[in-house]
């Protein structure tokens, strides 16, 4: 379904070194169907190398698997610690790497931007979020982990986003020989 006519599927991530969730949906006809979600969890005490590597392998996996269209991604937010947003940003380094990989079209959403294409209001609560993906996506209940709910959250933004989005980057050059 990836690039058919019949719709668009769309993989939301956001990113992290120790989980980065993922969630997938298909938009058809102005209908968003949930597909799938999880999260990639790294083990803390690990060498960072190895923990960017299987975030790369996992990633690779979670394409082939549901071969979407595009991503949409979290940007980067930290608040008063800068020192942890520095592993969170290797990982989006490794994440936008096996994006450009594939080809994708990846699309960046600030925080608020997801919080108001989900629920209508940019200050809306992590709750309100959770409580909204899951009725849009027609679950029973909340997706877990909550990486997960957030990936599905910038999903849904992507689908519903009419020029709301951060940044789009194009889609990746082909490799050349050198």
């Amino acid at each position: 379904m990836s690039r058919s006519k019949a719709g668009r599927r769309i993989i939301g991530i956001d990113p992290g070194l120790a989980a980065a969730g993922w969630g997938v949906v298909d938009y058809t006809g102005g209908k968003i169907r949930y597909v799938d979600h999880g999260s990639i969890e790294t083990k803390a005490g690990r060498p960072q190398a190895e923990r960017l590597f299987y975030i790369m392998e996992s990633l690779r996996s979670i394409l082939d698997t549901y071969q979407p269209a595009e991503a949409a991604v979290e940007t980067l937010y930290f608040g008063r610690n800068v020192s942890s947003a520095i592993p969170v940003a290797e990982a989006r380094g490794v994440i936008f790497a096996v994006l450009a990989e594939r080809g994708l079209t990846v699309r960046e959403f600030r925080p608020n931007a997801i919080k108001q294409g989900v629920t209508g209001v940019a200050n809306a609560d992590k709750k309100q979020v959770q409580e909204l993906v899951r009725i849009i996506l027609g679950l029973e209940e909340i997706p877990k982990p909550d990486h997960a709910a957030d990936a599905l959250g910038a999903a849904i933004c992507a689908a519903n986003s009419s020029g709301i989005e951060e940044e789009t980057h194009a889609k990746a050059p082909r490799r050349r020989g050198n």
